[in-house]
């Protein structure tokens, strides 16, 4: 990204000061949940019968809030979704935020697609970093 134009240097200190403050911001020990690793509305498919099938994945053991972070970064899923997700396991305070911090990585591996990355980037920057 740096190579492209695409990281802006004064951005290091900011993102150094959140890499300092992972362990405050996120779980040490979350529940280990397969998670789908690329789940965006582009990946969930819907099927002749109703159902969905979830395509294009990236399958790793995680924090399953990664997976929800993401749903939400590119015009995310209709709220029964996440309704349905909080009723059968409910997140826990501050999920909010650590979702902007999970999607950072999402957000700067973007930048190589343009400038339209720049200005969230920056945003998730300073509130956790600045």
């Amino acid at each position: 990204v740096r190579q492209r134009g695409g990281w802006d240097a004064a951005w290091d200190p900011m993102l150094d000061r959140l890499v300092a403050r992972l362990t405050e911001l996120l779980p040490a020990s979350p529940p280990r949940s397969l998670v789908h690793g690329d789940l965006w509305a582009g990946n969930a498919v819907p099927l002749a019968d109703g159902r969905f099938a979830i395509i294009d994945p990236a399958v790793s053991v995680g924090h399953r809030e990664v997976d929800l972070a993401m749903t939400r970064l590119f015009g995310g899923f209709d709220a029964p979704f996440y309704d349905g997700y909080d009723e059968a396991w409910p997140l826990a305070p501050g999920a909010d935020d650590r979702a902007e911090v999970y999607n950072l990585f999402h957000l700067i591996n973007h930048l190589t697609h343009g400038p339209g990355y720049r200005a969230p980037v920056e945003r998730t920057l300073r509130r956790f970093g600045g």
